[in-house]
């Protein structure tokens, strides 16, 4: 594990007053914006958005908004999280594969609703500090891979359903291989730094059906593991 830790870490209580405000001020938000999954709702009022940011983010953890966090990424909007999940309509017994684990949020809101999450990120320091993180909530069935999440995880295939948190330049195929029959993939396409779609993607025997959500802006996949960071 890294040495270093987040300052974030350091301030979390799990019975501040004003982050049960703020959650349930957001879930209505959310409400309203047409989210109506009861289950999807249920997660992200039950995992706490202050602890996957640092200090300096704390007073903006429930604005419906993405959020820089470390190595140069980002900390989706929970509107965002909150569609993407949903979209995915993941079953208790579903394993989950994540890729692009960054803050460590998405992974744990999908821990509340499957059986099983692996997530891959090609950060060190981004999968360190998501591990503690969850260590810190008690979250026991999400398994962190150092890798390039455009290979997928072949050897723990297939799986039920699989998320990407990055913008793919178009739709992962190695990835979609990787579902079983029925299942579902959310992912984002599109040019780097631009307007991407996001596509709900449902494997048919072996035919795609791909359905447009809506228009969003992600950071890029990039291939291969960072060599520092």
């Amino acid at each position: 594990m890294n040495d270093s830790t987040d300052d974030s870490f350091d301030s979390w209580d799990d019975s501040n007053e004003g982050d049960r405000i703020a959650t349930a001020e957001l879930i209505l938000l959310l409400r309203r914006q047409g989210i109506r999954d009861s289950r999807v709702l249920s997660a992200l009022e039950r995992v706490p958005r202050r602890l996957f940011l640092s200090a300096n983010s704390h007073t903006l953890a429930y604005a419906d908004r993405a959020l820089p966090i470390e190595c140069g990424q980002t900390i989706s909007a929970p509107s965002i999280v909150a569609l993407m999940t949903e979209a995915l309509e993941i079953e208790p017994a579903h394993r989950v594969l994540e890729i692009g684990t960054g803050s460590g949020y998405q992974a744990a809101v999908l821990s509340k609703l499957a059986d099983h999450v692996d997530t891959m990120e090609r950060y060190r320091t981004l999968m360190e500090l998501a591990e503690q993180r969850m260590a810190t909530l008690g979250i026991t069935n999400v398994n962190f891979h150092l890798a390039d999440g455009f290979e997928g995880l072949p050897e723990r295939a297939p799986f039920d359903r699989i998320i990407v948190t990055a913008a793919a330049p178009e739709l992962p195929q190695t990835l979609a291989a990787q579902l079983v029959g029925g299942g579902i993939m959310v992912v984002p396409v599109g040019p780097s730094g631009g307007v991407q779609d996001l596509i709900k993607v449902t494997r048919r025997g072996s035919r795609l059906e791909e359905k447009v959500l809506c228009q969003v802006r992600f950071v890029p996949m990039v291939p291969g593991v960072a060599s520092r960071l």
